[in-house]
């Protein structure tokens, strides 16, 4: 049996409601990340977090939960994530800690070794051959123990710092992860944030660099016509067409729901030159489901331009963007637009343009 595009959205809306039901039945509190772990679970998406998420029982615990969410879902659990890591971080520092405490305790009783040895030599008139061998004995003996003993510190550290190192391979990893849109695998809106404002560190960073705002046009009625499964393969679609036509040097972004963001250096004509190719790439693209033989119709993207120069700050290269982005919706959609200072009074009604 086929599925079409209607049933698709009607499916979605079934499901939801089954999530809500089985939420409230089992007292589990209506957070965003338990709904996560109930959509992949109920939806058939995870076979094993659905397995996982029976174990639990009737009455799962939000911390088993969370637990679940951690495995499953990391990026939306950094800080979770973090807290562990720093456990782990505390208990090899202890470790290290007792190693080179240990590896002094055994240095000093040494030390006291040599200096009664010192002391003993110094004394010639007491010194007999018997008592020069007993001295030689327990000079070897303490040598070689201080020796072994120091070999197994270094390898003991070695394995700490190790372990160490893995740990914040690892950190790195989840942090990567946190600034990662976990639809799309592309940055998200908090790394975005950062990098956007990095723009103004510098005048010759500021001389170069724009902002590229994308919106897909009438999203809304994708999801309401589809579903949302649809609606996020299709940003996954485009997400990953904006990845591929990007250079390497630029910074491709999910800002919202369904727009997106390029950092791009470049002159306003080489920019502007990269958002068109952009939006033909986009517009020349069949989005549908192979599967089924489903023909979602064409998606197009409105684009705005505004290059640093123009504004004053992060905040404001964002604003003027999004108006020029306004000015490509309200145009027609399906367009690139750049931001240009206003001569005099702007009469339009910014309250006007939906992003739909």
């Amino acid at each position: 049996m086929n599925v079409q595009p209607t049933d698709v959205g009607e499916r979605s809306a079934d499901i939801a409601a089954t999530i809500a039901m089985t939420m409230r039945q089992m007292g589990v509190l209506g957070l965003p990340r338990n709904y996560e772990i109930f959509y992949e679970a109920l939806s058939g998406a995870n076979t094993q977090l659905s397995m996982d998420l029976l174990a639990l029982g009737k009455r799962p615990k939000q911390d088993e939960l969370d637990k679940l969410g951690q495995k499953y879902f990391a990026q939306n659990h950094e800080q979770g994530i973090v807290d562990s890591v720093r456990e782990t971080i505390a208990r090899q520092l202890e470790d290290i800690t007792k190693i080179l405490l240990n590896e002094r305790t055994y240095l000093e009783k040494y030390g006291r070794i040599l200096d009664q040895t010192a002391e003993g030599l110094n004394n010639r008139q007491l010194i007999t051959k018997d008592l020069l061998n007993k001295i030689v004995g327990v000079m070897a003996t303490a040598t070689n123990t201080t020796i072994d003993h120091g070999k197994q510190a270094v390898e003991t550290l070695g394995d700490r710092s190790a372990e160490l190192e893995n740990v914040k391979s690892k950190l790195e990893e989840y942090k990567k992860l946190a600034d990662t849109d976990p639809l799309t695998h592309i940055w998200n809106r908090r790394a975005f944030d950062r990098r956007i404002a990095r723009i103004y560190d510098s005048p010759k960073s500021i001389m170069f660099n724009a902002l590229i705002l994308a919106d897909i046009d009438r999203f809304k009625a994708i999801n309401d016509r589809h579903g949302h499964p649809v609606g996020d393969k299709i940003i996954q679609i485009i997400a990953g067409i904006l990845q591929s036509q990007a250079r390497d040097d630029m910074f491709v972004a999910r800002t919202g729901g369904e727009e997106f963001a390029v950092i791009i250096e470049g002159s306003e004509d080489s920019v502007f030159t990269f958002a068109e190719r952009l939006r033909k790439a986009v517009g020349d693209a069949q989005f549908g489901n192979s599967m089924t033989g489903a023909n979602f119709g064409a998606i197009t993207i409105s684009m705005g331009i505004c290059m640093a120069t123009e504004a004053d700050g992060p905040e404001d290269l964002y604003a003027k963007a999004d108006r020029a982005l306004y000015r490509s919706k309200v145009g027609g959609r399906n367009q690139v637009s750049t931001y240009s200072a206003p001569n005099g009074p702007q009469g339009k009604n910014y309250a006007l343009y939906r992003k739909d």
